[in-house]
């Protein structure tokens, strides 16, 4: 039976700030708090929102999810702000996870699913080695504080189990077999359910975990699907959960050692050419190629520093893999930190992708990814940014046909699509209504309307076209659209909802807007 520990690391993005603070100064990570309260903000819709905040903000009263504005109105003192950096918390809670493989092999970092701040030890087998489970989580804890790294620590036999009391129980050890008793006085969000799921439940009055177990099981997946039942299922121990550890042995890998360190962006690079190069025969044999790449630098005082590159399309090109990573370097500038010098670079393939065969050119040349898919990847590395596009929807509805979906490599369309009126270049989230509208009584065109403020008088028309939500759907009302140009030459796109009658008159929406 496993046993697995789970590390919830309080607030990671500020300790590892202060981490960082102190190694380039030399000073603990603790004499760092003197510069008053410190809090980590990402930029959203509404503006910068916290995310991470120290004790001293803690004991202002600041909490992680309130905007940045409204904290310094509320408190009136200094804050020490700093920017939200995803990829510097991912590669320092990496190397943590390293470090922990003192106590067992199996050591895998939180997902998605548990925000990123946290990471798991399966130490089945491994616990008799330093006296038993309570002596490891004692000796665990301890280095932890030593560290001055916060942390709450819970022992249960599944991920899911661990994680609820780590996160939300305040931690512990659960004895073998006694995970339903360990949850059932726990939040329904400890099962790592979104947001919107959990307040559902709520409504419902299943607010502990216990009530939920207790629940009858079919109108709940009839409601929420499948999903819930998975994470109960998992929590209480029905279900496997694997763990994706730290580093997982790679089909694909090379590295390098050397007796005089480096350091240099120029050496990096180049010894990461030359690995690719050691890489490609094996991958071209294989019919793959590398979609995303880990390189691994471990530095003469045993540091480990380690960059993850992802491709749009699959790749085998030593000189591609050597741009980017010259274009991570750039951005890094002197946070790479190469201290004294590294002394072994390893280039792991994290992920591939098959490359079919193709006729290739008669003088010989690197085959390197063109057009957009080139652009993404040095955008990426060179902006430290997700890339969106806009992707569409199955869906009647305009306001529902489009969506921001993350930017990967797209084969070209087989089929074409069908073919469409104009659209508006700018879609309004939702239609806004139209005042004063004068149209025909039944199903012509309006003439005349006032939108924000304005009064349009329409020149010209084109239309209707009838737009309906899908038939399985509850019956809502029908949209007739016409595009309109007004007497200054502004052209919108707008709608009739229902239809002229004399007891209930049909109303006008303006929901996009043409260049």
């Amino acid at each position: 039976m496993p046993r697995i520990v789970s590390v919830w690391l309080e607030h990671w993005p500020v300790t590892r700030l202060r981490r960082a603070r102190a190694m380039e100064t030399g000073a603990g990570a603790s004499s760092t708090s003197d510069d008053g309260p410190m809090v980590v903000a990402a930029m959203e819709a509404n503006g910068l929102r916290l995310i991470a905040v120290d004790a001293c903000a803690r004991a202002l009263g600041l909490e992680p999810g309130e905007t940045l504005a409204r904290a310094r109105a509320r408190i009136g003192a200094a804050i020490a702000v700093h920017p939200a950096d995803p990829e510097a918390d991912e590669a320092a809670l990496h190397r943590l996870c390293l470090w922990a493989k003192r106590y067992t092999p199996l050591v895998a970092p939180y997902g998605p699913a548990e925000g990123g701040d946290g990471f798991f030890l399966d130490i089945a087998g491994a616990s008799h080695l330093l006296g038993g489970e309570a002596a490891l989580l004692e000796d665990l804890a301890r280095r932890l504080s030593e560290n001055e790294i916060p942390a709450r620590i819970a022992l249960a036999d599944t991920p899911a189990c661990a994680f609820a009391l780590a996160r939300h129980g305040g931690g512990g050890l659960v004895a073998p077999g006694g995970n339903a008793e360990a949850l059932h006085a726990l939040p329904v969000a400890a099962l790592r359910l979104d947001p919107a799921t959990a307040q559902a439940l709520s409504r419902l009055g299943l607010r502990r975990i216990g009530d939920l177990a207790t629940a009858p099981r079919a109108p709940l997946a009839r409601r929420f699907g499948e999903g819930l039942l998975r994470h109960l299922d998992q929590a209480l121990g029905h279900r496997p959960e694997p763990l994706v550890t730290a580093e997982d042995p790679r089909d694909f890998s090379a590295a390098r050692g050397f007796l005089e360190p480096i350091g240099s962006p120029e050496a990096i690079v180049g010894t990461t050419l030359r690995l690719m190069e050691v890489l490609a025969p094996r991958l071209e044999a294989a019919g793959l190629g590398a979609r995303a790449l880990r390189l691994i630098l471990t530095r003469i005082d045993g540091v480990v520093r380690s960059l993850d590159l992802s491709l749009s399309l699959p790749t085998r090109c030593p000189a591609q893999v050597a741009r980017l990573l010259a274009l991570r370097l750039d951005r890094l500038g002197p946070a790479l930190d190469a201290g004294f010098g590294f002394e072994t670079v390893c280039l792991d393939v994290t992920a591939t992708g098959t490359i079919a065969a193709r006729q290739t050119a008669l003088v010989d040349g690197p085959a390197e990814t063109e057009g957009p898919e080139r652009l993404s990847d040095a955008l990426r590395q060179r902006i430290g940014r997700r890339m969106m596009r806009l992707g569409f929807r199955a869906s009647h509805l305009p306001e529902q046909a489009g969506s921001a979906e993350p930017w990967r490599a797209r084969r070209p369309q087989t089929a074409p699509r069908a073919t469409l009126p104009p659209r508006p270049l700018v879609l309004l989230d939702q239609g806004e209504a139209a005042e004063d509208v004068i149209a025909d009584a039944h199903d012509g065109p309006p003439h005349r309307f006032r939108w924000r403020r304005r009064v349009h008088r329409i020149v010209h028309s084109d239309g209707p076209e009838r737009i309906a939500d899908a038939w399985w759907h509850a019956p809502g009302p029908t949209r007739d659209y016409y595009v309109v140009e007004d007497e200054a030459g502004r052209r919108l796109w707008v709608y009739r909802e229902a239809f002229f009658a004399l007891e209930t008159p049909a109303r006008w929406f303006v929901h996009g807007l043409f260049a």
